[in-house]
């Protein structure tokens, strides 16, 4: 069992770190027999919070549930889906236009080739995240983007092999999927098929600009507000939830609530990745941690599943343990991702 004792020293070292502002820290066992939460700085264990990428895990969800009702393949191209005015000359390569390779799974597992918008630098050595990062508020629908990446290098060929790289864009382009496929925007997909099957009162796809009810993030030193992005990304980052519903969600997620629990193995299709906030296994709409047996070389950690936020947000299951850790530090730049991942091995380790 974890000691609860040993659950607030590592919230603390967490929120002690330079930079982190506030944080929240759930920890529950997989039969529910012990569950804690705390928060420290400007957080309360209730307070709500942008979830950032931690939605793309949703999105998994989402996709095996219209998958498992027959009205997605995965192995579909996405020109089944989409429009050509959104397809033609999205991926040129060498002159060569691989757009209609693209595959749903290719978007799912970030191994489309296609660039990211938020980091790649565009003319003038300046990224979509530098504007946004300095206080400039604009949003960025599929549309924007796709205008953007037509007129950037794609990394490599659709499926290369042993090729990734992560891209938001994967991500809004399987958000216009799902809306073709049900007729409904995402955000209303989200609170039919998960929000209101698990009873969530506070969590929502975020849409007003005006609600600011959700706990502001940092980059750095700085306070970051940024609404009418945060409207415009629903299906890469805009879900606002609470640490209680973010955990409820993910035991739904990795108990079969949502499609058989046998499908999670076919996730495990694992690419290094090392973008920030540090190295992490990217496998189909799902994340794993780099878990060197160094960590812990007599009772090695394994796997630790789930996603993180760009936010600093996170949701992660052991499952040899049956641990699962959901919160967020609330920082930018990297500085909250490290603190979370430290402090989660060393609850795994302590109760192996």
């Amino acid at each position: 069992m974890v000691d609860k004792g040993f659950l607030k020293a590592e919230l603390t070292k967490m929120a002690a770190r330079k930079k982190i502002f506030r944080a929240v820290l759930c920890v529950e066992t997989g039969d529910g027999s012990f569950s804690w939460t705390g928060a420290a700085g400007g957080m309360q264990e209730d307070s709500r919070y942008f979830i950032a990428s931690v939605t793309k895990l949703y999105m998994t969800a989402v996709l095996l549930r219209l998958a498992g009702e027959g009205r997605i393949r995965p192995e579909d191209r996405i020109g089944d889906y989409l429009p050509a005015s959104l397809c033609e000359g999205l991926h040129v390569l060498k002159g060569t236009d691989h757009s209609g390779e693209i595959t749903v799974t290719h978007l799912m597992s970030n191994t489309s080739g296609l660039p990211d918008y938020f980091f790649h630098k565009q003319a003038g050595g300046r990224t979509a995240a530098d504007e946004l990062m300095e206080g400039r508020d604009e949003p960025w629908p599929l549309e924007r983007t796709i205008k953007l990446v037509k007129n950037l290098r794609p990394r490599f060929r659709p499926g290369a092999k042993g090729r990734a790289a992560y891209s938001d864009t994967n991500y809004q382009l399987l958000g216009r999927i799902i809306e073709t496929v049900t007729g409904k925007p995402v955000g209303e997909v989200f609170r039919e098929y998960l929000f209101e099957e698990l009873g969530l009162k506070d969590t929502y796809a975020y849409s007003d600009p005006r609600d600011d009810s959700p706990v502001p993030y940092h980059y750095r030193d700085r306070q970051v507000w940024l609404p009418r992005y945060m409207t415009s990304v629903t299906p890469e980052g805009g879900i606002v939830s609470t640490a209680a519903e973010v955990m409820v969600f993910l035991k739904a997620f990795f108990n079969g609530r949502f499609f058989p629990k046998e499908k999670i193995g076919e996730l495990k299709k694992w690419n290094l990745l090392l973008p920030p906030p540090g190295m992490f296994y990217f496998g189909v709409g799902l994340e794993k941690l780099f878990t060197p047996r160094i960590l812990n070389p007599f009772k090695p950690i394994r796997e630790v599943l789930g996603f993180w936020g760009q936010t600093g947000s996170f949701a992660f299951h052991h499952p040899e343990t049956d641990l699962y850790f959901c919160g967020t530090t609330n920082q930018i730049d990297g500085t909250g991702h490290r603190a979370a991942g430290s402090a989660m091995i060393r609850i795994i380790k302590s109760v192996l």
